[in-house]
């Protein structure tokens, strides 16, 4: 098994994944502020170029929430029995693909990478915001985010939560938020949140923004 890495938030749900499974796969580092996930090797693996990316066998899997739920179900762990139950984690679980990784990318471009907007730096940081607080009042009322136990969607959510005090800087980060902040505290004190932070030590990566790293990492701009 290959795992395709770089220190951003999606990545580092499926290391917690790959921990909490207790496998070992080879971690292989990708750069993207030079550019490395559009290698033509790397394109193979996901050809939309981006992180994280497995390799499992001949099984090739892109996108860290198909990972998450590919694993899962390989190893019959993390995920509920019962329909209603999954039901229930499915929808958290697509709440999380769908609107907190999305939301905080965009709100970190828009408030961080391209400020000369002011109407997209509002929105993206209101919507942000918004789904935080659907989250915080759903940790309000259920100890784990897809129902009664840890699994998916706690994983899923934990690369970007994580990420907050940095994409909601401004906005107080978690301050807001302690619902939220009692979970991520739950989830960060076990051992495979510890083991998965530690892959940030393993690799040194580009920390420049120049205009090369701007141009591997937002082609379409240019």
């Amino acid at each position: 098994m290959q795992f395709y890495f770089h220190t951003t938030p999606n990545p580092f749900k499926v290391a917690l994944m790959i921990e909490e499974l207790g496998l070992s796969p080879e971690i292989i580092p990708v750069d993207t502020r030079k550019g490395e996930q559009h290698a033509p090797d790397f394109l193979k693996v996901n050809p939309n170029a981006k992180l994280p990316a497995l390799v499992d066998g001949s099984q090739a899997i892109f996108d860290s929430g198909a990972i998450i739920l590919y694993l899962a179900q390989k190893h019959g762990k993390f995920l509920p029995t019962g329909d209603a139950a999954m039901g229930e984690v499915l929808s958290w679980f697509f709440f999380i693909a769908s609107g907190i990784g999305p939301y905080s990318g965009q709100a970190v471009h828009f408030t961080r990478v391209h400020k000369d907007s002011a109407y997209a730096t509002n929105r993206y940081s209101r919507e942000i915001a918004r789904h935080y607080k659907v989250l915080d009042d759903r940790l309000g009322a259920s100890d784990w985010i897809g129902g009664a136990d840890y699994g998916i969607c706690d994983i899923a959510a934990w690369g970007w939560v994580r990420a907050a005090g940095f994409v909601m800087e401004g906005q107080g980060g978690l301050a807001n938020y302690p619902n939220v902040q009692a979970w991520f505290d739950r989830v960060n004190a076990r051992p495979a949140a510890t083991r998965a932070d530690e892959y940030a030590k393993k690799f040194e990566f580009k920390a420049e923004m120049d205009e090369a790293a701007m141009r591997a990492m937002f082609p379409q701009n240019f």
